[in-house]
């Protein structure tokens, strides 16, 4: 094997002419200096056509390349500058690095891959770099592997939802594929015109494609689902369906709380107030003492125990499923409608007006729960991606993370 053949395999580079190597004694380093082959020379850096060149640029520079062995490496090269059709001036392309980059492609990679299965203290030690740096590396694997891999392809059933990322109201929408089980799309806000963004790029005729969606009660959901997906089924997730009912039974205890303490029934306010906890719990996860805390408030207040009531059927709904389901929900609603407790009776006014999209969750057995999984997850990211100056880097990392863009180790198939 030629030596320039044998540095090329060593410092991870294809396409590539390695014409010198030598070592840098004041930054303590091996330098290599390389230059594209013919067929790889004078094109557009941002689109790969071939143009014609404009000028020398800023001459020569250097690209970060994997350490060889305990010895930091760098590729140094010209840099000139091209006049493509499409793009202007821009700088050439170079085959061992992406665009706009300070690092090597092989670089790049493993710093990816590391960031994904790694600590960010490993990542920042091991590969050399500051941590806001990982996060411009991020980006931009990500962003180069989404033009490589069609994540919308085949899209039949997906989970909508929204995540805090940062204090002050900042959210991401994501989107999920249920039957890859893989994050598809992520975006700042929790909007109709960031959902919108996400159809827009889908298209018409993807979109008609789609048959189930998930998601929570969120209006702004369904407004969108129906305006781009006419042909999808909705589907309410349970979850949020029960938690309706526990935030109205809340709302109905803190209500039998207050009334006794006004009225100065201090021994049943005293009982009441640490029911909480029995009331929310499902049956089968009480303790011993939660029980007899449920128990005292059957014999406490009639209405409190009757809202614990409707809410456990309510849940038994979803147990249910199928048609036992839609016909538990239906005697739901009407003893719901004339229970007299004033939150449950908007809570059937609610469940009313969303009745067909519940229906179609029982029937059809799809929730959001891959979808709180996965931000589940997603917040684990945010720990470490905790001093990414923006969201863009902690979608990318998700991306990779969570939606198989992750790319292969240097020198692995």
């Amino acid at each position: 094997m030629r030596t320039g053949s044998l540095w090329a395999r060593l410092l991870g580079v294809e396409e590539t002419i390695v014409n010198g190597v030598a070592f840098d004694e004041d930054e303590g380093a091996i330098v290599a200096s390389v230059k594209p082959h013919k067929r790889q020379r004078n094109r557009c850096g941002r689109c790969g056509e071939r143009s014609g060149r404009y000028d020398a640029g800023e001459g020569r520079r250097r690209w970060r390349a994997l350490d060889l062995g305990t010895i930091p490496a760098y590729l140094e090269a010209e840099a000139p500058r091209v006049h493509c059709g499409a793009h202007g001036v821009v700088v050439a392309a170079v085959p061992w690095a992406r665009h706009d980059a300070r690092f090597t492609r092989a670089f790049d990679d493993q710093t990816a891959w590391l960031t994904t299965h790694s600590a960010k203290s490993t990542v920042s030690s091991l590969m050399r770099v500051v941590w806001r740096t990982v996060g411009g590396i991020i980006s931009r694997v990500a962003a180069e592997a989404e033009t490589l891999m069609d994540r919308f392809a085949g899209l039949r059933e997906i989970g909508i939802d929204e995540i805090s990322y940062r204090k002050g109201q900042n959210y991401l929408t994501v989107v999920v594929d249920h039957t890859r089980r893989r994050l598809v799309w992520a975006a700042p806000g929790r909007d109709k015109k960031t959902l919108s963004k996400f159809f827009e790029r889908l298209g018409a005729e993807r979109c008609a494609r789609i048959e189930r969606v998930s998601a929570d009660g969120a209006e702004w959901i369904a407004e969108v689902v129906a305006a781009y997906c006419r042909n999808a089924t909705l589907c309410l997730d349970p979850f949020h369906v029960v938690k309706w009912a526990t935030d109205a039974l809340d709302e109905v205890r803190r209500e039998v709380w207050n009334d006794a303490r006004r009225a100065g029934q201090t021994a049943v306010a005293k009982a009441l107030k640490g029911a909480r906890f029995a009331l929310w719990k499902n049956p089968e996860n009480l303790t011993d003492r939660q029980e007899a805390k449920l128990a005292s408030v059957a014999k406490l207040n009639q209405p409190l125990y009757r809202a614990y009531l409707l809410k456990e059927e309510l849940r038994q709904v979803f147990r249910l499923k199928g048609e036992e389901g839609k016909q538990l929900l239906k005697e739901w609603l009407q003893w719901a409608r004339r229970c007299r407790i004033r939150p449950f009776v908007h809570l059937a006014k609610s469940i009313s007006a969303r009745r067909a999209d519940i229906e179609a969750t029982l029937a059809l057995g799809l929730s959001n729960a891959l979808v709180e999984s996965t931000n589940t997850k997603i917040r684990l990211l945010m720990r470490q991606a905790f001093g990414f100056r923006d969201p863009a880097a902690l979608i990318g990392l998700a991306l990779l993370s969570l939606g198989g863009l992750c790319p292969p180790l240097p020198g692995r198939p």
